[in-house]
């Protein structure tokens, strides 16, 4: 009796997840076509703005010029609506993961050079210190690809005067890991606590969604996120990922 209990409380909990998962799938569906249709009047509005600033590109009279300062702020916040309703989108999105045996510091060395330039004109030192003996795990290279992207930005963006950015990637007990440790501005303790939540940002203009999607992708993977910051001092960002044992 025990054991027929015990399998039935199984399914009912297997079936409450399942619910949970499909509610969930419902909720995100909705989400990202509401996020569509606002998009469409948006780029409309936005539209109607150059074509009116057009217009007024000789404005010479002080109420033209008032009505052209009007326009460029209304094309601006359109532009940065926009912004938010993209990085939404990406965030909300649904999407199965192509899951594949893959080398993190491949992975790691394809964004790096995204940011080469980037780096150089900022004066920041990028350190790469990737361990030649890292074991495959397994990965969806876009998406990865795309989480890596937004922890490195966010790195760079802290160091607005110049730094560097150790890179490592290492073998631990149960699989790999990699460390992003930049000599930036640091994050005090509330700001730390609240920069996974979605649209949490602290800076101007930003959506806060770009560390909430790394997380959700990287947890997607099976992995998990941690970070370590001291104002003044720096910010170390720490993702692992298990080595499946097929591999």
């Amino acid at each position: 009796m025990r054991a027929a209990s015990d399998a039935d409380l199984d399914r009912d909990l297997v079936a409450e997840h399942e619910h949970l998962v499909s509610h969930y799938n419902e909720l995100a569906e909705l989400a990202g076509s509401l996020a569509h249709e606002i998009k469409n009047p948006l780029a409309v509005i936005r539209m109607n703005m150059d074509l009116l600033a057009e217009d007024l590109a000789d404005a010479e009279t002080p109420r033209e010029r008032r009505a052209r300062a009007k326009i460029d702020v209304v094309h601006d916040q359109c532009t940065r609506l926009e912004n938010l309703l993209n990085d939404f989108l990406k965030f909300a999105r649904v999407r199965s993961l192509d899951l594949a045996p893959a080398n993190l510091n491949e992975q790691v060395l394809s964004v790096l050079r995204l940011f080469d330039v980037q780096s150089r004109e900022c004066g920041i030192r990028v350190l790469p210190h990737l361990d030649n003996e890292l074991p495959s795990v397994m990965l969806d290279r876009e998406t990865i690809r795309a989480a890596l992207m937004n922890l490195v930005k966010n790195s760079l963006e802290a160091m607005p005067d110049g730094g560097s950015l150790t890179v490592i990637t290492r073998i631990t007990r149960n699989g790999v890991a990699l460390d992003l440790i930049d000599t930036g501005t640091g994050m005090d303790e509330p700001t730390a606590l609240h920069m996974f939540d979605a649209f949490y940002s602290t800076k101007d203009g930003g959506s806060g969604l770009g560390l909430p999607t790394a997380r959700k992708i990287i947890e997607a993977h099976g992995g998990r996120i941690s970070v370590q910051s001291d104002v003044g001092r720096g910010t170390k960002f720490t993702l692992e990922f298990v080595t499946p044992r097929r591999i």
